[in-house]
């Protein structure tokens, strides 16, 4: 009897372990199965981009002429021809970053070359101080560069340019001023401007003088503490008084109106805040980080592909254009949260959802849009400029998603 019962006690064990077998052998394989179908997806995205970029270079040359100081791709007008901008233009940085990228996932020196060409003509933008989008104009290409190659020439323009932004830091305020020679703000500050923060993140790392850390890590809090609504969405613009540093406006310019959320207003939030927490490790950032994320994620206005209208209070949606450029940050921010977030399941799912969607819905046909990877971003409706067209920030950030989703692929599978 004590035999009969320890042989079933056995099998019943070993029932149960072949069981637990079969059941990991199954995750793994249906694990291995999401990473190789994702890892797939950004190969074809990435084989696409590249064609796409050749197709734009011949654009460029066609369209530019030699001695031309306008040579960056920055939308098509409204009849479809190529705008070209001057380094000067706060979206010049984008399409050399954009070159970075497709170096970074390729490791093909032609695109090593042409990023170092392009971001040539970038970066004399280190000393101007008319503009806080040096950080846009420089970190994108330059930093990228300095990333995948520790040239120390890359170094010393990261730091040049960061100290260049610092003029603009203004400490009563506590925020770097934003745009220049307009009567209607007297100190106007964006959301926006969080996204040259990294710059001075990253020139402090590489100079050790921690000033460019202290007045990024002021101008956040005093963004997080101005900005916001009750409900986490973010103003636009706030204006402060340059002398007592009073907040005397809160406003919303390129969006629908002022209590409007505009679109990429609340990308540019999430995805500055999520990097502010990754450099400072304040926890403030990241919780913040996640109520625009939700704010985002559980907008009843946010359609069922994830790509939002241009204003998610916008009064016909019916006939309100999209923001690709707004899904593309939006995605690219959302990735790198779930590596912080307690929501990371959620987080990567809905990343995951956007760039499928922009992976297959929001593409021209193969050689068309004058080689831009992304359709339908919309840059300042209210002025009636660059609606439902391409824009060369949403293919930057568009390229930047689908690396960090590869990267996450990648580290699930070493598991």
């Amino acid at each position: 009897m004590f035999l009969l019962y320890t042989n079933l006690y056995s099998y019943n064990f070993f029932v149960l372990i072949s069981t637990f077998m079969k059941i990991l052998i199954s995750f793994a394989l249906s694990l291995l199965s999401a990473v190789a179908y994702a890892q797939n997806a950004t190969k074809q995205a990435f084989l696409f981009a590249e064609k796409q970029t050749d197709v734009m270079l011949k654009e460029v040359t066609k369209t530019g002429s030699s001695k031309s100081t306008k040579l960056i791709p920055r939308t098509l007008d409204v009849n479809g021809n190529l705008v070209l901008i001057p380094s000067s233009d706060w979206v010049s940085g984008f399409f050399p970053g954009e070159l970075w990228y497709l170096y970074e996932y390729t490791h093909n020196k032609k695109w090593l070359a042409v990023a170092k060409k392009y971001t040539a003509y970038i970066e004399p933008e280190r000393y101007n101080k008319n503009t806080h989008d040096i950080g846009f104009m420089i970190y994108c290409p330059v930093g990228n560069g300095y990333r995948l190659t520790k040239n120390s020439y890359y170094k010393n323009v990261i730091i040049a340019a960061a100290k260049t932004l610092s003029t603009r830091f203004n400490p009563k305020v506590g925020c770097i001023k934003s745009w220049d020679n307009n009567k209607q703000w007297n100190y106007p500050v964006i959301i926006d401007n969080m996204m040259n923060l990294e710059l001075l993140f990253e020139a402090t790392k590489l100079s050790g003088d921690s000033s460019f850390y202290k007045i990024a890590v002021t101008h956040a809090n005093n963004t997080l503490k101005n900005h916001f609504r009750p409900d986490h969405s973010s103003y636009h613009v706030v204006n402060y008084d340059p002398v007592s540093g009073k907040v005397l406006q809160k406003q919303t310019h390129q969006g629908y109106a002022d209590e409007s959320a505009w679109a990429r207003g609340q990308a540019w939030a999430l995805y500055g805040y999520t990097m502010c927490y990754r450099e400072t490790k304040n926890p403030a950032y990241l919780k913040q980080a996640e109520w625009i994320a939700k704010y985002i994620l559980n907008h009843p206005h946010l359609p069922e592909d994830k790509v939002p209208y241009w204003d998610f209070n916008a009064p016909d949606l019916t006939k309100a254009p999209r923001d690709a450029s707004a899904a593309a940050i939006i995605a690219s921010a959302l990735y790198e949260l779930s590596t912080y977030s307690t929501d990371a399941k959620k987080l990567n799912k809905e990343a995951d959802k956007i760039i499928n969607n922009l992976s297959t819905k929001y593409q021209p046909a193969p050689g068309g849009s004058k080689g831009f990877i992304l359709l339908h971003s919309t840059g300042h409706k209210p002025a009636g400029s660059e609606v439902d067209v391409p824009i060369a920030y949403a293919d930057y950030y568009y390229l930047e998603a689908l690396l960090r989703q590869k990267r996450l692929a990648n580290s699930r599978s070493a598991l």
